[in-house]
């Protein structure tokens, strides 16, 4: 484990040293400009292990943010300056370019950093274009009425995912006119403090849309209790290895499951012993393991969360070789699952090859065939 927890280390360390000698080399031997971007990149660098150390937790509130997001936000754009210099190093070595285009070249140098400039402006305006993603599902269960429900995961409510954001998110989601909000885990960052300065817990107060939830991994780094207190105060009820009943909604079961982080969390088959089998039956689970567990407990539709879908491509390859579904819909059996990229985000906020999304789920009676007219 702490071979694993050094080499994770190790590989960011070497991207940095990496991509700020290259940096070095192709700006104009004009040294302290060099000095100049090479500090700033490597106070970037700090930043990322700041925000992730929690020191940030004693600085002040404009302070605690601004190192998170160009911390966080470094760590991306790190990523995609490698990758053009590895690839600017392979064509050197091909002999498409020669050697001295990648040295002290102004004009390469500034029209990367346009390139980049535009990029992450992108990627920034994608993120905040939240996309509306509609579902229906039809059951030959008795649902008593069609019902209309609000999916989500990964709000990750903190330093970066203010106030001011969950306001808009809320907003929204209330136009839908839902009969009910389920949330998919990780619904604060890792941080209480800014949730609790900021009184986050208001805008799910002024909602009067009943609100459940199951924990994400997140959840758990931000203190169990603290994440608990936010929900009792916000008014989301928290399903940890329960079942419960949506009275006065529908005939529906939601069955939430505690994090896999918990290593005590109850087997599914467990929680399915005294659910009633006729009523429509969704699961919530934030890390989307062993998906044919819910197919072989005869549930109806999981919704999962956690993966994000990479945030970024190429990160997206990796999810989709790690998961069975890393993102998007997928049937086995009799069972519809849901695997969103989710609403909020870790960490910077760009999205580049996914989406930021809800989901709106329609679950409706299947209409039986009139035989008396055939």
């Amino acid at each position: 484990m702490k071979a694993a927890f050094l080499l994770f280390l190790l590989i960011p360390v070497l991207g940095q040293c990496y991509v700020c000698w290259r940096t070095w080399q192709l700006l104009p031997a004009l040294l302290p400009l060099r000095i100049a971007v090479v500090a700033l990149m490597v106070l970037a660098f700090l930043a990322f292990f700041a925000a992730m150390s929690g020191t940030i937790n004693q600085w002040p509130m404009w302070l605690s943010t601004a190192t998170y997001e160009v911390g966080t936000s470094w760590l991306i754009i790190m990523l995609y300056l490698f990758l053009t210099f590895v690839c600017l190093d392979l064509l050197r070595l091909c002999h498409v370019v020669p050697s001295t285009a990648l040295h002290a070249n102004g004009w390469l140098a500034a029209g990367l950093t346009i390139a980049m400039t535009a990029l992450f402006s992108y990627a920034y305006w994608h993120y905040n274009d939240k996309k509306r993603v509609e579902m229906t599902v039809e059951t030959e269960k008795n649902l008593g009425k069609d019902l209309k429900l609000v999916l989500i995961s990964d709000l990750h409510l903190g330093y970066h995912n203010r106030r001011a954001d969950l306001h808009r998110w809320l907003e929204r989601i209330k136009d839908e006119e839902p009969d009910a909000i389920l949330i998919g885990g990780d619904i604060i960052d890792g941080s209480y403090r800014p949730v609790e300065e900021e009184h986050m817990a208001e805008e799910f107060r002024a909602l009067d849309i009943p609100v459940i939830a199951c924990l994400g991994n997140h959840d758990y780094y931000t203190g169990l209790d603290n994440d608990m207190l936010f929900c009792r105060k916000a008014g989301i009820m928290v399903l940890r290895d329960k079942a419960v009943f949506l009275d006065g909604i529908g005939n529906i079961t939601v069955v939430g499951r505690d994090d896999r982080t918990n290593p005590r969390r109850k087997p599914l088959k467990d929680l399915m012993l005294y659910v009633d089998r006729s009523r429509f039956l969704l699961e919530l689970d934030h890390q989307p393991y062993h998906l044919e567990e819910a197919e072989q407990n005869g549930v109806d539709f999981e919704f999962a969360g956690h993966t994000h879908h990479g945030q970024v491509w190429p990160i997206s390859w990796i999810t989709d070789a790690v998961y069975e579904d890393a993102f998007g819909p997928l049937r086995k059996g009799n069972t519809q699952y849901y695997v969103s990229s989710g609403l909020g985000i870790w960490g910077a906020k760009f999205r580049i090859g996914t989406r930021s999304e809800y989901i709106v789920l329609n679950i409706k009676q299947k209409q039986q065939p009139n035989y008396s007219q055939i």
